[in-house]
């Protein structure tokens, strides 16, 4: 009786103060505190749970490639990566919107951050692809689709919170009695096992757009596809493109950590600012130094609440419950993971990306366990879900940034941006489907 009268107040004014208006950290916050008193705990273990979830060496990550993202955009590291995917673009049917989602690939293996992808890339190649006779809300609504590959495609800021979630939840005993051991989390496996779902993702977005580019009449650039043009591009944009390659190839070769590698990212990018492409100032560093203490605050915050959040629901047994009635439902594993994706999109729509993945991933993880499915896989999964909430209403935060950046509505960028959003949809089930897809590389490297 206790546990359902909790339940009922955790949620009811969870959802209550949701629909008041008020900010998601407030309403996990006071709902968390509203249950604690109920039970009466004392308040401040409320606050020993919270300053525990922000004490962990791994989210150090955070801040720092949020920083990395905005100093590399000032240090004109994101302009030379997007010329270099506009140089491949050539003169064929969406070049140039092709170009754009090759851009966000490029951008996302170094910011981790759906907004911050879309908000430099955008930036650059709205414009041009409205100078090239696109449509503004086709050219925002293919930047808003694509931005959303900056956190499936490594490093990823919502792998970090969903590696950080997962670690402390193991596998329940009868899941490893019927399916054996399960393997272990890790924000490096999740980094490599989102590689290729990132592929898949954009390739799925590649499809789209030349079939929609190919009805409108969009093209590439006027002056037509060159080799020299290419070169020329990539000698500009060499210490850009290295940019990924060293934070990635630190971590997989085990040189730093993912929280180290973020560090490097941000040394590197300074000293390629500073010393060989010479446009960072120290007012930029500033400006850069302002947005990560804005947007880190900002997730903290949510962060903090959201772990009490998330301890009151293991407490009250509510992660077993929901597995056990979606196990009653059906055992078929298709039909299970159609009900997870579904919901995780639902989810997605309204509720901020990593604060969704720390409300349910102790509530979603044991019906996985309880499935057989590895870890690993389902938080790909998961990320792959709420990633396509950055482009559909009525949070889709790509959504407001491209529509800032071209001066279109937000109606006219998600009807055009909806059927980038089926594709995504369907990419998700073919990656949820076929495990071997996000699982083979980790194999492959040994993880």
């Amino acid at each position: 009786m206790v546990e359902s009268s909790v339940v009922m107040i955790l949620f009811g004014s969870f959802l209550l103060l949701l629909l008041l208006g008020a900010p998601i950290s407030v309403s996990l916050g006071v709902s968390a505190l509203a249950s604690f008193l109920y039970l009466d705990e004392n308040p401040i273990k409320f606050v020993q749970i919270a300053f525990t979830s922000v004490g962990s060496f791994p989210l150090m990550a955070l801040p720092a490639f949020i920083l990395a993202g905005a100093l590399m955009e000032a240090a004109g590291i994101s302009k030379r990566l997007v010329d270099l995917a506009e140089s491949f673009a050539g003169p064929f049917t969406g070049g140039m919107s092709a170009a754009t989602v090759m851009a966000c690939m490029f951008f996302g293996a170094i910011s981790g951050s759906g907004p911050a992808t879309t908000a430099a890339v955008g930036m650059l190649m709205i414009p041009a692809m409205i100078d090239r006779g696109y449509g503004k809300g086709y050219a925002s609504a293919v930047t808003a689709s694509s931005g959303g590959l900056g956190v499936v495609i490594p490093p990823s800021i919502p792998m970090v919170i969903f590696g950080i979630s997962a670690m402390g939840m193991m596998a329940p005993p009868e899941a490893i009695a019927q399916y054996g051991q399960f393997q272990s989390v890790s924000i490096p496996k999740l980094f490599i096992a989102g590689v290729l779902p990132g592929m898949v993702l954009a390739g799925g977005l590649l499809i789209m757009n030349y079939f929609l580019c190919r009805k409108h009449g969009y093209k590439g650039t006027t002056e037509g596809w060159s080799a020299s043009v290419t070169r020329g591009a990539l000698r500009k944009g060499f210490w850009s493109v290295l940019a990924p390659v060293v934070i990635l190839g630190g971590i997989y070769s085990g040189l730093f950590t993912p929280t180290e590698s973020a560090i490097v990212a941000i040394f590197y990018t300074l000293v390629i600012g500073f010393f060989v492409h010479r446009e960072l100032k120290i007012k930029d560093v500033m400006r850069s130094l302002e947005t990560t203490t804005w947007l880190t605050g900002r997730v903290l915050l949510i962060l903090f609440t959201a772990t009490v959040f998330g301890r009151l629901l293991v407490e009250n047994q509510i992660p077993a419950i929901v597995a056990s009635s979606m196990l009653e439902m059906t055992t078929n594993l298709y039909l299970i993971w159609a009900l997870i994706i579904f919901f995780l999109l639902f989810v997605g729509m309204f509720m901020e990306t990593l604060a969704a993945i720390m409300i349910l991933t102790p509530v979603l993880l044991p019906v996985a366990y309880n499935l057989g499915i590895d870890p690993v896989h389902f938080g790909i999964v998961v990320v792959c879900c709420l990633s396509i909430g950055f482009q559909t209403p009525p949070l889709g935060e790509n959504l407001f940034i491209a529509s800032g950046v071209s001066g279109t509505s937000i109606e006219e960028i998600s009807v055009r941006a909806l059927p980038f959003a089926i594709m995504s949809v369907i990419s998700v089930f073919i990656i949820a489907y076929i495990p071997q897809i996000t699982l083979f590389l980790p194999r492959l490297l040994g993880y």
